[in-house]
């Protein structure tokens, strides 16, 4: 089961609108008309559909179940579709609608009766770049509208642009994506989400205004990438699911510890405990993908010295097998009570946050003491274990220590940023060169560790030995540059005119 990426735009018409000539636009096939009767299911409040999420059965199609969720791109979502009976929903599909449905029963809400007359546009090639449905919708016990829908099957968007503005010549009308079963069930699929989308923050803004901002855009984050990772979707060439849902966890957890005074920290505790809990599921399960990369990045690291293939080749079966069982674990945990509790704590922690009397104050008055104290920390730490005091020579957890501090930091100035203005952003942007090189030091001293230690599980494979021991010096010689480059990073992002204000 995977997700497709599904890009359309929808346009009302009235009812005696006629499609006009699309034959400037290339080879115009029309398909056979078709009666589609499409049932959708939500919740009694109608969680799906206020947060954009669709599920449904539609007779006649091959793979007739199918889930839709925002992509946070407008006018895309995810698809995804199989096969299964109409009188009992794939529980592979109820799984990605977890953190919206969120245990509540999840019983029909409406039925669908579409008349659908579609066009394929089609290349000199014959490829099909775009289909144009145009459907009569009738709403079981409902009212009766007809729309529109324009999907691109290949090309780039300005062929969507094309038909877009021949269809608004004739009388269509363009505007927000609204999907049919939520005109289907009226006002009350509108209405706000129970999660609240993060607002921006005005300049004026209190400091709780800013907290508040931090705490949705960090759930959010959380919540938009569970499916993601149910499906062990990536999320960019270089990314995945379980890293950005890690992230998030992270990021909140940093957030409610930066914002805590303005915050009731007793009634937050179970929120950070449970939230640790997460990220360490998901935590081995990133941790085997980032080695895994980075076995494949080191051993092809010199191309006139090779490594032997079948040692590396062992290598990576030990950190697939790794990875395989975090994962199983991690889909123990997505499947738990306790991940449900978590959610809902979550939903309600990011819907209206504890905040005290001082989180009614400006912003600009409050919030740059709340990123001194955690820069405090990771410049100077206790006086000897700072960013300001690194030494080539430290030990490996040292740095280490001052690279979790910087997160926090890092994190912390992203979410000030908006509102507090220069030099927020500079100093955010020399952070990241130092998260950079922090990381990649910790990467190469994790993955120096692991080699040895595979190798060291099996001491009758000498030439398994002798490459993990080559590995493994080129592991340290990045921990070597790392450590070089890190003094010129840090007196950057040291410099007094971002960091007098601390």
């Amino acid at each position: 089961m995977s997700a497709a990426v599904e890009e359309e735009r929808k346009y009302e018409v009235p009812t005696g609108f006629s499609v006009p000539d699309l034959a400037s636009l290339g080879q115009v096939v029309a398909r056979r008309p078709k009666t589609l009767r499409a049932t959708y299911y939500d919740t009694a409040d109608l969680r799906l559909a206020r947060a954009g999420v669709s599920l449904r059965h539609r007779q006649g199609d091959a793979e007739p179940w199918t889930v839709k969720l925002p992509s946070g791109i407008p006018g895309t979502r995810h698809e995804i579709s199989q096969p299964g009976r109409p009188t009992a929903i794939p529980a592979d599909l109820l799984d990605l609608v977890t953190v919206w449905r969120r245990g509540a029963p999840i019983p029909p809400a409406a039925v669908l009766r579409t008349v659908r007359r579609a066009y394929e546009i089609r290349a000199d090639s014959g490829e099909v770049l775009v289909e144009l449905a145009d459907d009569e919708v009738s709403v079981v016990n409902g009212p009766t509208f007809r729309e529109l829908e324009v999907e691109r099957i290949a090309g780039d968007a300005a062929v969507l642009d094309a038909v877009e503005a021949v269809l608004v010549a004739a009388g269509a009308r363009g505007g927000t994506f609204v999907p049919k079963h939520v005109r289907a069930l009226g006002p009350a699929a509108s209405a706000p989400p129970d999660l609240p989308p993060p607002e921006r923050v005005r300049r004026r803004a209190t400091a709780g205004e800013v907290a508040l901002a931090a705490i949705r855009t960090d759930a959010a984050r959380i919540l938009n990438h569970d499916p993601l990772v149910r499906l062990r979707s990536p999320v960019g060439e270089d990314d995945t699911a379980v890293h950005q849902m890690r992230v998030g966890c992270r990021r909140l957890r940093s957030d409610l510890r930066t914002f805590g005074v303005l915050l009731d920290r007793p009634r937050l505790a179970e929120l950070r405990e449970e939230l640790s809990w997460l990220a360490d599921l998901l935590g081995a399960a990133r941790d085997a993908e980032v080695l895994r990369a980075r076995l494949r990045a080191t051993a092809a690291l010199d191309p006139l010295a090779p490594l032997d293939s079948a040692s590396v080749a062992r290598v990576d079966a030990e950190l697939a097998a790794r990875h395989e069982d975090a994962l199983v674990a991690l889909d123990k945990g997505l499947a738990s009570d306790r991940y449900l509790s978590l959610v809902d704590l979550l939903v309600a922690t990011a819907a209206a946050p504890p905040l005290t009397a001082l989180a009614r104050a400006p912003a600009v008055e409050v919030l740059p003491r709340l990123v001194g104290k955690p820069w405090r920390r990771f410049a100077y730490g206790d006086g000897t274990d700072g960013a300001d005091d690194l030494s080539p020579t430290d030990p490996d957890a040292a740095w280490h220590g001052v690279r979790i501090r910087g997160k926090r930091v890092r994190y912390a100035v992203d979410a000030v940023a908006p509102v507090l203005g220069r030099p927020f952003p500079a100093l955010a942007a020399a952070l990241a060169t130092v998260q950079d090189i922090l990381g990649e030091h910790q990467d190469a001293a994790v993955a120096a560790g692991t080699w040895l230690g595979i190798a060291q599980s099996d001491p009758d494979d000498h030439l398994l030995a002798v490459t993990a021991g080559r590995l493994c010096e080129r592991e340290r010689a990045a921990v070597r540059a790392a450590r070089a480059a890190f003094p010129a990073a840090w007196r950057a992002a040291s410099r007094p005119k971002l960091t007098a204000w601390l």
